[in-house]
């Protein structure tokens, strides 16, 4: 692993100090994505903070799956996206497909904003239901998904193939330029071991095009996280 884009944890919550901490010691190496408070009238100030001064770039919001009419359909979600939109952060958004359709409402307002949807929206395998409403924001040009959680979403051990066939559809319809590889670690460590999160991409899906892994891999990535821009 030359480079890493580093995830805030909530476990944290607001408080970024940390991964801002270690990309001011290590640019060359690491690039973060902070969080900010959905609900505090304040957060789009914050997010261009964390940007300008700490250079943060990117912020994770993590939605409740099952719940309706909260702050992700509520009025900080424009000035939040606004912001970003304006300062070219891509936003990452870890929540499940339930609440997909809010994203979307959105990214028609702003269309030129980069979105990162984590872990597949831990869209069950055999749920075609909760697939189609992931494979439903391919539309959006500026929409990448991580393929990363199979470990978590798997009823079997390594490789989890019943998830493979879930990655499949998401790889033929965002194509391999608009999805990536994420480890999930460390949380991933009570499953997974990290060889393991990048083997099962690299080695055990078939369907993934040996040309393609270098952008799943990677280059898909450095196109919203550029370490040249540093």
């Amino acid at each position: 692993v030359e480079k890493t884009v580093l995830v805030q944890v909530i476990h944290y919550r607001w408080d970024n100090s940390y991964i801002a901490h270690v990309v001011k010691k290590y640019p060359d190496r690491f690039m973060a994505v902070g969080r900010i408070n959905p609900e505090d009238p304040a957060a789009a100030d914050h997010l261009q903070m964390w940007k300008e001064e700490h250079n943060i770039h990117g912020q994770r919001l993590s939605p409740a799956r099952d719940a309706t009419d909260d702050w992700f359909a509520g009025p900080t979600m424009d000035p939040i996206f606004a912001r970003a939109q304006q300062m070219q952060v891509p936003m990452v958004i870890l929540t499940g497909p339930q609440r997909l359709p809010d994203l979307a409402r959105l990214l028609d307002r702003y269309p030129d904003l980069d979105i990162c949807i984590d872990h597949m929206a831990d869209a069950h395998p055999d749920n075609q239901d909760e697939l189609q409403l992931l494979l439903d924001m391919a539309r959006y040009p500026r929409t990448y998904v991580k393929i990363s959680h199979t470990w978590s979403i798997s009823q079997e051990g390594y490789p989890w193939s019943d998830t493979h066939g879930l990655v499949k559809e998401v790889y033929q319809a965002f194509g391999p330029q608009r999805i990536m590889w994420g480890t999930d670690w460390p949380v991933c460590l009570g499953k997974a071991e990290y060889a393991q999160a990048l083997t099962v991409v690299r080695d055990e899906m078939k369907f993934i095009a040996p040309e393609d892994l270098e952008w799943i891999l990677g280059k898909s990535v450095l196109k919203l996280w550029n370490f040249s821009e540093v």
